[in-house]
């Protein structure tokens, strides 16, 4: 039988709680599956374990990173026989481990779902960037809260999207209400003929094409890039893109989008070229569904840019 294991994580007192018991206390969720909810921080707010208890939901504590093994959990499958699990993860612990993790018979990691304090999200970032990467990577959702329209949420949402393009990102005030985001003023004119991305716009350009399918789709795009080839794609695609850092050195990795042309045994891996292109919207594998696809009209070898990184901040 399969069990869906749900994952909640964050720092503490970023909402994961409160998020959790509303989840569960909402009209319509089943009481009829056994549910166990394993807790691996406890901060301010803490679960009215008799209503649970009520609602067919065990919760269970974890006291340290070292005592949460395969062992453990195949102690709780056992011992509570849940048919769906929600794992309170705790922020400061790497959510890499616990996918490296192997698993109670059945259970798989179904979603990942992280919970940020908006008010503290820039002293996090500039002090923890690391654990912060580490837990947006994994990330299906994430859930930005009590933040406010004049906080720089547009800058917050590229954070994540620069590593992780499948992320739902989405912001509420005090109150859990939705912020709607303004849509971003591009330093490139979008209703050009050839969008012209300069080197330092790349980055922008690259986390917007992915969330404005409207804007580029059937338009030519013209850029800087260095070309990437990989066995692992089909003949006559490549990669014109950019070496990218989110965090510090360790966190560099390339970035762009694959690009169809008939004359790939033209181009030379590791060359830079300015691409001029068509942007097109299909699926590709190296996606896993529908993403931007260049289709190459000239390219133009090039000298390599002052600065060849693109820089997620």
């Amino acid at each position: 039988m399969k069990m869906p294991v749900f994952v909640v994580t964050g720092f503490l007192d970023a909402g994961k709680t409160s998020f959790l018991t509303e989840i569960l206390t909402e009209e319509g969720f089943s009481e009829e599956d056994k549910t166990l909810i394993i807790l691996c921080e406890e901060g301010e707010e803490a679960y009215d374990e008799r209503l649970l208890a009520e609602m067919n939901i065990d919760v269970v504590s974890v006291d340290s990173q070292e005592a949460f093994t395969s062992e453990f959990l195949k102690d709780c499958a056992r011992k509570y026989a849940p048919e769906c699990i929600f794992i309170e993860y705790n922020g400061m612990w790497k959510t890499q481990e616990l996918f490296d993790m192997k698993l109670p018979d059945g259970w798989f990691i179904n979603q990942v779902v992280t919970l940020v304090d908006g008010s503290t999200f820039d002293v996090y970032l500039n002090n923890m960037r690391s654990l912060m990467m580490d837990l947006f990577s994994r990330s299906e959702l994430v859930i930005f809260n009590r933040c406010d329209p004049s906080m720089p949420l547009n800058n917050y949402r590229r954070s994540i999207k620069a590593v992780n393009r499948r992320a739902q990102v989405i912001f509420e005030n005090e109150e859990g209400q939705m912020i709607p985001l303004p849509m971003d003023e591009m330093p490139f004119d979008v209703q050009a003929d050839v969008i012209k991305i300069e080197d330092e716009d790349f980055g922008l350009w690259y986390i917007d094409a992915m969330d404005h399918q409207e804007k580029y789709d059937g338009k030519t795009v013209e850029f800087k890039g260095k070309i990437f080839k990989s066995k692992d794609f089909p003949e006559g695609y490549f990669v014109p893109g950019r070496h990218a850092m989110t965090c510090c050195a360790d966190d560099i990795r390339f970035i762009g989008f694959v690009c169809k042309t008939k004359h790939g045994d033209q181009l030379i891996n590791n060359r830079w070229v300015t691409v001029r292109a068509q942007v097109k919207y299909e699926y590709f594998p190296a996606y896993h569904g529908e993403g931007p696809v260049l289709y190459l009209k000239r390219a133009v070898s090039a000298q390599k840019p002052e600065d060849e990184l693109v820089y997620f901040n």
